[in-house]
């Protein structure tokens, strides 16, 4: 597998190899170590959820509190979706910036997010499913909601009809409003 940096410190994308034969084609979709060499710390998954959604469906931006905080190893199962991370870590070099990946079942291409890096997704195709490997479990009240369509963070959803968001995603605070209050991690350089 190939894992590649983003613009977004800590978080990377992840290409496997493909190995396609006449029943179909295998690939190894994460390996612990191969991550850990690179980002120089183990990620073990501790939850591992799933999202199914229908064409145009939009989620996101959310990051969870550190303590508890939370990485995120996440690809499409099926069908397609652009994903999109933003810098939220106060005093992080790439702070308020984004990174966009279009992941898909086909590609099998996957995107690495550390704590405090917040994250959402328009899906491409119905019956899209994302699969979240996450290192800490869900734990109620931690979690942290942006509003993706916020004209300040100007995300490239590429939206050429009203997406189908959730009223909770559509009335959270605006990245401005959620650094006035206070909540967002503090930017801490890694072992990389």
């Amino acid at each position: 597998m190939r894992i590649a940096g983003t613009a977004i410190p800590g978080a990377y994308t992840v290409t496997p190899q493909l190995l396609p034969d006449e029943r179909g084609r295998f690939y190894e979709s994460m390996r612990a170590d191969k991550l850990e060499e690179v980002t120089g710390e183990p990620f073990v998954p501790r939850q591992v959820s799933y999202s199914v959604s229908h064409r145009n469906t939009l989620r996101g931006i959310h990051t969870v509190r550190i303590p508890p905080g939370q990485a995120k190893y996440v690809t499409c199962v099926r069908g397609a979706l652009l994903d999109v991370i933003v810098d939220l870590r106060i005093g992080s070099p790439a702070f308020g910036r984004h990174h966009a990946v279009t992941l898909d079942a086909e590609s099998g291409r996957a995107l690495y997010i550390p704590e405090g890096v917040g994250h959402g997704f328009r899906t491409l195709a119905d019956d899209t499913c994302i699969c979240y490997l996450m290192s800490t479990v869900y734990a109620p009240g931690t979690q942290i909601d942006i509003n993706p369509l916020d004209p300040a963070m100007d995300l490239p959803w590429e939206l050429t009809e009203s997406p189908l968001i959730s009223p909770r995603d559509l009335a959270a605070p605006t990245l401005a409003e959620t650094v006035a209050a206070g909540v967002l991690p503090h930017y801490t350089e890694g072992p990389v």
